[in-house]
């Protein structure tokens, strides 16, 4: 297939280095918006009689009726196309004729790479943020349903306090709002239009940029066309974000890992999302949460790829950016994935009540409100811990509960100390008594849950 930058050898270019430089591969998707910034390109050189209004008509007429074939699926891809912009160019001119010829007029591939990749990009990360809102909705739908349902919260892995599940559950809605953030931040710095920087100094033909960046939906246009070609931190950011959130979708697996060991027993997850043993008739393995944070290593791993990639690099285009492909189209897609999987998961997980309940039993998880009980009597926080934690070591050592203690032993420890101590060791009331704004307190999580309802549904 001729090469777009043909002209200028002779001969054939060596099939190995053809087969190694070649990126048809993997950047066919790219194929739509190659189509859409043709046609916008080829109606800014009609408006602006740089070419005739024929030639604006067949072209933008053929690369819609290529643009629908590959929005049906049933556009074919040459393999030994150099590029998705060589082979588009090459169908469109079996098309239409020698007007295909006038379509890469004003522009390089150098600012057409760059300005499909943000067109990529903002479409993506428009999806993964829909993706994102739908875990969320569906978290929230989660914590409504187990509204009263109180678990053992863990530092250290260590049992702490409890709180409620889901007071639990929204602090990943939280998380995953901040991931939609950094995302949206991402989009911004993207939606400048990079289309007429040309190869690296713009172009001597009357092109309006701003017209052609307003029919593609950019907000604005690039200032530098030498930054243009070359920039390609809106990759690195979105994998960035990306990144983030995927370590946020392993931190929330490995919670749900654990809660479906025996051990804890805490949830029991659908079927569907599990597998079995070869050997092991009995098992039922988290396989699907422990790929997700497994592939949290890929999305890190294409993060570092592109910094790696980008941090030698001098002005402007290098072909070397060729190769920021393959690791966005890989993070993107497998976040996608991950983010329907982990929505999956949340709407058919099942909560084993009677195990929480039995796990919420312990009354050293309560410890801390027997010293704010103190704290309230005037006890200062360094005596109050001190007592607290005298008492607790002293009945651990003993085999004593907390709730067999007598008055008489309970003043011993402080004469503040009394027996209506021991209504604070239970859950319920370990949850009701907690006031600050953020915390485990039903009517505040109720709260927080009709907020989170609200903003989502909009």
């Amino acid at each position: 297939m001729k090469k777009l930058w043909g002209s200028r050898f002779k001969g054939k270019s060596d099939p190995l280095a053809d087969q190694f430089s070649f990126s048809i591969s993997y950047d066919y998707r790219l194929a739509k918006y190659d189509c859409l910034s043709g046609i916008a390109h080829a109606k800014m050189l009609g408006a602006t009689k740089i070419i005739s209004t024929k030639e604006t008509a067949k072209i933008t007429l053929g690369l819609t009726k290529i643009l629908k074939q590959i929005e049906k699926g049933t556009f074919k891809y040459n393999p030994r196309s150099e590029d998705i912009h060589t082979h588009i160019q090459s169908v469109l001119k079996n098309m239409i004729g020698d007007a295909a010829d006038k379509l890469h007029t004003a522009r390089s591939r150098n600012d057409l790479i760059v300005g499909d990749m943000k067109l990529y990009c903002m479409d993506e990360i428009q999806t993964i943020i829909r993706l994102l809102t739908t875990l969320q909705k569906t978290i929230v739908q989660t914590a409504k349903k187990y509204e009263s349902v109180i678990i053992p919260a863990y530092t250290h892995l260590q049992t702490a306090q409890v709180v409620l599940l889901p007071h639990f559950l929204l602090a990943y809605v939280e998380m995953i709002e901040r991931d939609k953030g950094r995302l949206f931040d991402a989009h911004k710095r993207t939606n400048s239009m990079p289309l007429g920087s040309c190869a690296l100094s713009g172009t001597s033909l009357p092109i309006n940029r701003h017209a052609l960046a307003k029919s593609l939906n950019f907000t604005s246009v690039t200032n530098n066309s030498i930054d243009s070609v070359s920039d390609r931190d809106f990759i690195a950011e979105a994998l960035a974000a990306i990144a983030i959130a995927g370590m946020h979708f392993s931190r929330i697996a490995e919670d749900l890992i654990l809660w479906t060991t025996a051990e804890f027993n805490f949830i029991s997850l659908d079927a569907s999302l599990c597998t079995g043993s070869s050997i092991m008739p009995h098992k039922k393995n988290p396989d699907v949460l422990e790929l997700i944070r497994g592939e949290t290593a890929t999305l890190y791993a294409n993060l570092n790829r592109i910094l790696v990639l980008l941090k030698g690099l001098p002005l402007t285009y290098n072909r070397d950016l060729q190769l920021d492909k393959p690791a966005l189209f890989e993070s993107v897609e497998k976040m996608k994935i991950m983010t329907q999987l982990l929505t999956k998961t949340f709407a058919t997980l099942k909560v084993n009540p009677s195990t929480l309940s039995r796990a919420t039993q312990s009354q050293y998880l309560y410890s801390v409100d027997i010293m704010e009980y103190l704290i309230k009597k005037g006890v200062s926080y360094r005596q109050a811990h001190d007592i607290v934690g005298k008492m607790v070591k002293e009945c651990l050592d003993h085999g004593k509960d907390l709730n067999t203690l007598s008055e008489s032993e309970l003043k011993k420890y402080h004469p503040k100390l009394g027996l209506d101590v021991k209504k604070l060791l239970n859950a319920q009331t370990s949850v009701t008594i907690k006031k600050s704004f953020g915390s485990t307190n039903p009517a505040l999580v109720n709260q927080q849950i009709k907020r989170w309802q609200k903003i989502l549904g909009k």
